[in-house]
């Protein structure tokens, strides 16, 4: 035993000795190396970092540039600084090392897809935003465009809360009454949507907004365009790509509704004040329902790819395959998706090359359901009764107009089977010739097939009011089926010559000619059946138009086509990289104004811009890096406007009277045009000009770019009022303007050798005015001349009549009597009466400006980004709250109302035979301003050498809040009011619910 704890002893020693020397011999091989780190004008660089490489020993220059860091011969030194290419040294013998770094030209000649084709951003001289695929490709949304909200100046989304719906996207404003989509153009082909798309299948998204980025699209380019590329193999080895999240939806905020024991407070006293004196007999009704709680879920959300691509020095090819699942946030919605992604090219040489790439999608739509009658249902009915087994109806006073919101929840799920198929491809050529030439053809194609079935089941309530009998209601007696399949195809072909020349060092030319088709077609059938003798079974193998009562039978269709030739020229001209021009021209002819004077129309756009930065006189300065003024202006063309006018220079006919003719007095429909067309009638016009520049400063990490915009879309389709008796007109009247300031900022930059940040933001201000139109005010959201588009229009109220003495003194009011507790409405036209005269503009849907921004931090593998957007100046009409057709629950500020002198000044008393009320006026407009934190993104990236043994190249796991937080001060779901049309948006008709989502995420690539 002595023996061994001597030899333990004697071997620490031995052990100890060994260390030190090896420790004194790394120190004497360490020495101090010093330098000076400058750019290429030999400006020192303050805070350039440099690295010992593969240890945690770093450095940052002074303010003279200089450093001092311990280091061994056959080191490798890593110099790096924010906007300047890295380098790397080894040690040698020299103790003293200095470096010149230079300046990233990739943010210069950073090249970006345009209209057929792409190009240098510095030789451009408009508005063009680039989105990269990776910064879109971890979030939840399963539409591209939806994750973009916040993130790009000039451009306002607005997301629906169902599940799979496309976002309602408007740039620079709403340009028509006609619709405002911009247009898509995914791998060349144009489209109106890209619902087909699996975000992890992105690899870049370009926003085109201005006049001489856009003329080269137009008929189609008035509203802007989205340009989306899609991934494709990156020369090397082969790479296998899984991207997975996991998480939750739910619904951030709830409508405050009265409860129980509040609703019969307010119920009773509306019965007073409407005269009834009979108390109501809640014998049967004594529940306390929270009915959103009841149609509200914690929904499922996952979305999966996998990807596979190679390439070599002569092919390059990608596959991702995607599968999608989102519930709904109400019970039994939910709808899911699996998309394909395939692309391949090959070089048969150098100069030729051949390509495809194809898109598939197939989705089992959610079956939607209304969260309105959640809103509208008494708290005071319960909602099953277990003895029947059926859920209860609601009380007499509602029960012919709202049902049970679990009806349609529970006992019209998964009646009806919407499913999409889609596939989208295009076959090229690709040929460089005389070095400079290269001619590219293209053939693409888009077909898509929508297919429908829904059941109508025969449905029993529980009435507790029905006495010496069975207490059952049928709100249904018959069933039925419906059945709808309707196609659509597109086809474009595109030919493409460019010439591109760089002239000594002076001269940079590119032209661009080609000579483009279009077509589109769509046609649509369906029919529906009711039951015979039998009711249909309640099984989807029955619910086709073979069942049921062949007398029952009804069916209709539609189809349209359209087409357009068009022939196309883009010029791109830089003198010494300073001086940049840019010209481009379009002329389209369209199958929809053929035989008319303007089946032909051009379009194009000028644009110039001015490097200064690259002026001599700009040499001896240090605060631009880079400095760049543009503008441009052309004209545009608006043909993507909705189905508006599918046939705008053929009017549909319609049987307007019928006539009786011969013995047997056969009834004979007799049919007129829907209008009469204009014979000088063409598509909307947009004139567009804008100005501004960009700026990169500090050593590139400040980069700011803000320009000056105006559209006047001159002559929108609309129909002209007959002269008393005569058809209507369909011409060309009204033009509608829109202007504002866009602007974007971001700051990147390091702390130390460790720390990273960057900072954006974005702001657009919003005009939006209607020229040269005469309207008839007869609606809430109008457009009229002088005004901006659908704003809203009623009364101006002064508060709430407190007496009859306050009545008695006031303007008359000359449509309904008017008591004590009703509105009083503004005096506008100053007559002393109050009269249809007086409704002016009580809100405006489009905002004053729309903003967003974004701060990331990473330190070493984690890194937290923090996503905010906001609206601010907009208005809301509340028009669900308006309706008048029954009695149903208060919203919680009802409580609040008039029911005695001084009581309110705002809320009016409760009478629902109260006209007064039910007018449009203000009382039912609410602030649309809303701040939201968009998305909280949490993630860590494994470092490569942990991931080396297992053969994997990189690793990333994230946690994603989307929607955590919204400040907003109105009293519905959300601020955020879905519609897509152009003419009644910002109208909370009982908006669907924006649900905040909660993900988990991985990121593997092999």
């Amino acid at each position: 035993m002595k023996n061994y704890k001597k030899n333990k002893i004697i071997i620490r020693v031995m052990l100890f000795c060994c260390l030190f020397f090896v420790g004194v011999s790394a120190f004497a091989q360490q020495k101090t190396i010093t330098g000076t780190v400058t750019d290429e004008t030999g400006e020192t660089l303050i805070g350039a970092t440099v690295m010992v490489q593969g240890s945690s020993l770093g450095v940052m220059t002074d303010v003279d540039g200089k450093y001092s860091i311990q280091a061994s011969q056959g080191d490798m030194l890593n110099f790096t600084y924010v906007g300047m290419e890295s380098q790397s040294i080894k040690v040698g013998t020299n103790p003293v090392i200095s470096v010149v770094l230079k300046e990233l030209t990739n943010m210069l000649t950073e090249t970006v897809v345009i209209g057929y084709g792409s190009a240098r951003k510095r030789d451009l001289t408009g508005s063009i935003a680039s989105i990269k695929g990776s910064d879109i490709a971890d979030l939840p949304s399963s539409n591209p465009v939806s994750s973009i909200q916040g993130k790009v100046a000039g451009v306002q989304i607005t997301n629906s809360g169902k599940a799979g719906e496309a976002p309602d996207v408007r740039i620079r404003g709403t340009n028509s009454i006609n619709g405002g989509k911009p247009l898509y153009v995914v791998d060349g082909l144009f489209n109106d949507n890209i619902n087909f798309l699996n975000p992890a299948d992105v690899e870049s998204m370009e926003i085109l907004k201005d006049p001489s980025s856009l003329a080269i699209f137009g008929v189609r380019g008035a509203n802007g365009v989205i340009i989306v590329t899609t991934k494709s193999a990156k020369e090397g080895k082969t790479v296998v790509s899984i991207n997975s999240s996991v998480g939750a939806k739910i619904v951030p905020n709830k409508m405050e509704m009265t409860n129980a024991m509040q609703f019969k407070e307010l119920y009773n006293e509306q019965r007073i004040n409407e005269g009834i004196t009979t108390p109501y007999d809640y014998t049967n009704w004594q529940a306390n329902t929270d009915w959103q709680d009841e149609i509200f879920q914690t929904g499922l959300v996952t979305n999966n790819n996998i990807s596979i691509s190679g390439a070599n020095d002569r092919s390059k090819f990608y596959m991702g395959v995607g599968y999608s699942y989102e519930d709904g946030i109400i019970k039994n919605e939910n709808m899911n998706r699996i998309t394909i992604n395939l692309n391949n090219e090959y070089k048969v040489t150098d100069d030729l090359k051949f390509g495809f790439q194809v898109s598939g999608y197939k989705a089992n739509l959610a079956n939607y359901k209304s969260v309105t009658p959640s809103i509208l249902a008494a708290p005071i009915s319960s909602v099953y009764n277990n003895e029947y087994g059926l859920y209860y109806s609601l009380p007499d006073f509602q029960r012919s107009q709202v049902a049970n919101p679990m009806v349609d929840v529970e006992l019209r799920k998964n009646t009806s089977k919407p499913v999409e198929y889609r596939a989208i491809g295009n076959l090229y050529a690709d040929w460089t010739f005389l070095k400079d030439f290269n001619f590219r053809a293209s053939f693409s194609a888009d077909y898509g097939v929508n297919l429908g079935r829904t059941y109508s089941p025969l449905i029993a309530v529980y009435n507790p009011d029905i006495v010496n009998a069975a207490p059952i209601d049928s709100l249904s007696k018959q069933t039925s089926v419906n059945q709808y399949q309707n196609l659509y195809t597109k086809t474009q072909t595109d030919f493409l010559l460019t010439y591109k020349k760089q002239i000594n060092e002076d001269h940079g030319l590119t032209l661009t000619g080609g000579f483009t088709t279009y077509f589109n077609s769509y046609t649509q059938i369906d029919g529906a059946r009711m039951q015979g003798t039998m009711s249909i079974p309640d099984y989807q193998r029955y619910w086709y138009l073979s069942i049921g009562d062949p007398s029952t039978a009804t069916n209709g269709s539609g189809q349209w086509s359209n087409s357009t030739t068009s022939v196309l020229f883009r010029a791109l001209y830089n003198y010494q990289n300073k001086y940049l021009l840019n010209g481009s021209f379009r002329r389209d002819g369209s199958s929809q104004f053929s035989y008319t004077n303007n089946t032909w129309q051009n379009f194009g756009a000028l644009g110039a811009g001015w490097v200064i930065s690259s002026e001599e006189f700009m040499k001896d300065q240090h605060v631009f890096d880079y400095l760049k003024l543009k503008g441009s202006w052309g004209v545009l063309g608006s043909q993507n406007i909705d189905e508006a006018w599918r046939y705008p220079a053929f009017p549909e006919m319609e049987n307007t009277a019928s006539g009786i003719f011969g013995p047997d007095e056969t009834v004979y429909p007799g049919y007129t045009p829907k209008y009469l067309a204009d014979p000088d009638l063409e598509w909307e016009k947009n004139y567009s000009w804008e100005t501004g520049f960009e700026a990169y400063l500090l050593r590139n990490q400040l980069r700011v770019e803000a320009v000056y915009y105006n559209k006047l879309t001159k002559g929108f389709l609309a129909i002209v009022p007959g002269v008393s008796g005569t058809i209507p007109g369909l011409s060309n009247v009204g033009d509608i303007q829109n202007k504002g300031i866009e602007a974007s900022a971001s700051w990147n930059s390091t702390i130390g050798s460790d720390w990273t940040y960057s900072v954006s933001a974005n702001i657009t201000t919003l005009n939006n005015k209607v020229k040269n139109y005469t309207g008839v005010p007869v609606d809430m959201a109008m457009t009229a001349d002088g005004y901006p588009i659908a704003f809203f229009f009623g009364y101006k109220s002064a508060g709430i009549y407190q007496t009859q003495a306050e009545i008695d003194q006031s303007p008359e009011n000359t449509m309904s009597p008017v008591k004590p507790g009703d509105i009083r409405f503004q005096d506008v036209d100053g007559d002393d009466k109050i009269t249809t005269a007086d409704r002016t503009m009580i809100g405006n849907p489009t905002p004053d400006f729309t903003y967003g921004g974004s701060i990331t931090v990473g330190y070493k593998g984690i890194d937290l980004t923090v996503d905010v957007m906001g609206v601010y100046g907009n208005e809301i009409f509340k028009d669900w709250n308006r309706l008048t057709y029954g009695q149903f629950n208060y919203q919680i500020q009802r409580m609040d109302r008039w029911h005695g002198v001084g009581t309110s000044n705002w809320e009016p008393s409760l009478n629902s035979t109260n006209t007064n009320a039910q007018e449009y006026s203000d009382y039912y407009i609410e602030d649309g301003s809303f701040f939201r934190i968009r998305n909280i993104q949490l993630g860590y990236n494994f470092k490569p050498e942990i991931l080396k043994s297992l053969k994997i190249q990189s690793l990333r796991l994230y946690v994603n809040a989307q929607n955590p937080i919204t400040f907003a001060n109105n009293t519905g779901f959300t601020p955020e009011i879905y519609s897509t049309s152009a003419v009644k948006f910002g109208v909370d008709s009982g908006t669907y619910p924006l649900p905040a989502i909660y993900t988990f995420g991985i990121n593997l690539n092999f």
